[in-house]
């Protein structure tokens, strides 16, 4: 079992240079993705036939939402982005598209992994033992470029053996859709390259309102891998303080066009379960970073739940070894931390090659707020001490 290593926390410092090109500049992830010189066409008239009634479910998992007015204050229907943002979205939607299948799992705020339900399990791994923390998964997706509309589906698969995988049944669907008329994101920052970041309220859990913060990340080296991080937070109404409640990690690689999850990878998928490998190092993570970031800024004010993540230049962070940081599997970390002024950091970080990781962050204002997303892609300066 892969237990969290010792902890560290990440500060921000304020951006060293600025971008000399204008604020709509090519964020670092807008180069063209290897598998655009694939066959990958859309339909326009596809639908996305989201109908979890229909699919055979075994103790299927439903979410209730409710909405937060801190963000959205109602469904938005009909987006409209600027004309300078309309090539970037169509850029989003063509490398955010597809059938990405792979392997995911929970695990607990500190970091260990959580084991799958004995219900679920196969009697041969009972019998001998055999703990099980991976669920193979499903993620069809389809980004809309004309209509700025998001949606997309994690299906769980009944855990199986061997290459049974090819005739694998449907555990759970958790369907997302955003900019539609069943739009319940609070917040969507996303970049060119396929990265995102959005907010979804939870129901709430006592005192404390849930939300989940869902990272998507790509391989700067690979944008045929990616990596999905949420974090489940629970906000406190008394005195608004955030903490992390759970983490989950989805390991993800495209396998073609979008075809609404009617055909699985099964023994084709070119990742495995990692749930229980050893989890990073600290030594991986501690240091001095530096690269270009690209940010979006959401004010409260304004009915605009989705914005672009644009290049504004060099970001230096530092992190230390400290309790904040939470290590997990497959070169994957991520935080939550309070700073100084009393605004919130909620961090996740992935070290796709030594030396040199992608990183994205969401901060809340004083009264948990979200306040501004930045996605960064850093090289290690120098380790501290």
């Amino acid at each position: 079992m892969a237990l969290a290593s010792p902890s560290a926390t990440a500060s921000r410092t304020s951006v060293i240079s600025s971008s000399s090109s204008s604020s709509h500049s090519r964020p670092f992830g807008a180069l063209s993705s290897p598998r655009s010189q694939k066959l990958r066409s859309f339909q326009s008239s596809s639908q996305f036939g989201l109908n979890c009634t229909s699919s055979p479910l075994s103790q299927p998992t439903h979410h209730s939402f409710i909405r937060s007015s801190s963000i959205a204050s109602s469904p938005v229907t009909d987006v409209e982005l600027p004309e300078s943002s309309t090539a970037s979205w169509e850029k989003f939607a063509e490398n955010v598209s597809g059938e990405w299948d792979g392997f995911g799992a929970d695990f607990t705020s500190q970091g260990q992994p959580i084991e799958l339900p004995e219900s679920v399990v196969p009697e041969a791994y009972r019998e001998w033992e055999v703990k099980v923390f991976d669920w193979q998964t499903q993620c069809p997706t389809l980004a809309k470029p004309t209509e700025q509309v998001l949606q997309y589906r994690t299906i769980k698969l009944l855990p199986t053996v061997g290459c049974e995988a090819d005739d694998a049944t449907r555990y759970s669907i958790d369907e997302r859709s955003i900019g539609d008329g069943s739009n319940k994101v609070e917040a969507l920052a996303y970049q060119s390259s396929g990265c995102y970041v959005a907010v979804w309220p939870l129901e709430s859990e006592g005192v404390a309102r849930l939300i989940e913060l869902e990272y998507c990340v790509v391989n700067p080296q690979d944008q045929e891998s990616r990596v999905r991080i949420s974090q489940v937070i629970g906000v406190k109404d008394d005195d608004a303080k955030m903490s992390l409640k759970g983490i989950k990690v989805f390991c993800e690689q495209w396998y073609g066009p979008f075809r609404n999850g009617e055909q699985l990878g099964g023994c084709a998928i070119r990742d495995s379960a990692f749930a229980s490998t050893p989890s990073t190092k600290a030594s991986d993570v501690i240091g001095v970073w530096e690269g270009p970031v690209s940010v979006a800024t959401f004010h409260v004010s304004e009915n605009n739940f989705l914005q672009e993540l644009l290049g504004t230049g060099v970001q230096r962070s530092v992190r230390d070894e400290k309790k904040n940081l939470v290590l997990l599997p497959k070169q994957l970390w991520c935080s939550l931390q309070e700073q100084q002024n009393g605004e919130t950091l909620s961090e996740v970080g992935w070290v796709f090659s030594h030396g040199q990781s992608i990183t994205s962050s969401c901060t809340f204002s004083r009264d948990r707020k979200l306040k501004e997303v930045a996605v960064s892609r850093e090289t290690l300066e120098r380790t501290n001490g």
